[in-house]
């Protein structure tokens, strides 16, 4: 069972949500604009907030960008919008995962059931040291040369994935199955937006890679620098 913010302003899927969400044993609060909504969150600490884009107050984006800003939640999105450039904004202010309507609601809940586990990852006993980067999943901190790596909860995921895999080909099928749960395929893009995050944050980039490696039509592998 988690406790579920719902910020959408149409009242007939809000109703809607509740009523699945809530038949499933979860605990829901709703806000119908943006203020509320952050305002909700910072006074009750949900276990997952589920966003709508379009609020009447302000732009979906620009709140998960607030969101961010005091915490951690997993936020999925549910929006009407599927193109790809309204797709890579959410991600890219902080979405977790993006859910494009209509869904079905057992759809809804196993990507719930997925961003809490990754939120709760497994820990390990010690630290794993690639060249000098180092990660840690008990603390989930990421050290580079002895500066510390600011990472959102799905970066470090991601990163914490390849590192357990030294010099290993991982597929994006394989990253969207075990990171983002989606054992039957989802968006490529995901996988590949979370990636030039995680490389701009190391100070590389897929053109000039120090860590992680492309190996085209196969996957990414996380090496040592040579």
């Amino acid at each position: 069972m988690a406790d579920v913010l719902i910020i959408e302003d149409d009242a007939t899927i809000r109703t809607a949500l509740v009523r699945a969400l809530t038949s499933r044993e979860h605990s829901t609060m709703t806000a119908p604009t943006a203020m509320e909504g952050l305002q909700s969150l910072v006074a009750h600490r949900p276990d997952v907030v589920l966003l709508d884009l379009g609020l009447p107050d302000l732009d979906g984006t620009a709140l998960l960008a607030m969101i961010r800003a005091v915490s951690d939640v997993p936020v999925l999105v549910i929006s009407a919008r599927d193109d790809d450039r309204g797709i890579i904004a959410a991600l890219d202010a902080g979405a977790d995962d993006y859910l494009v309507k209509p869904f079905a609601a057992d759809q809804l809940e196993a990507r719930i059931r997925a961003v809490l586990r990754r939120a709760a990852p497994e820990e390990v006993s010690t630290p794993i040291e690639v060249g000098e980067l180092t990660v840690d999943v008990r603390s989930r901190t990421v050290v580079l040369a002895g500066n510390p790596v600011e990472l959102s909860p799905k970066e470090f995921d991601l990163l914490a994935y390849l590192a357990e895999r030294p010099g290993q080909v991982v597929s994006k099928r394989e990253l969207l199955a075990k990171v983002w749960n989606q054992p039957y395929g989802g968006a490529d893009k995901t996988v590949d937006v979370h990636l030039h995050w995680v490389r701009r944050k190391l100070g590389e980039s897929a053109e000039h890679p120090v860590y992680l490696h492309r190996v085209r039509g196969v996957g990414v592998k996380l090496v040592p620098p040579a």
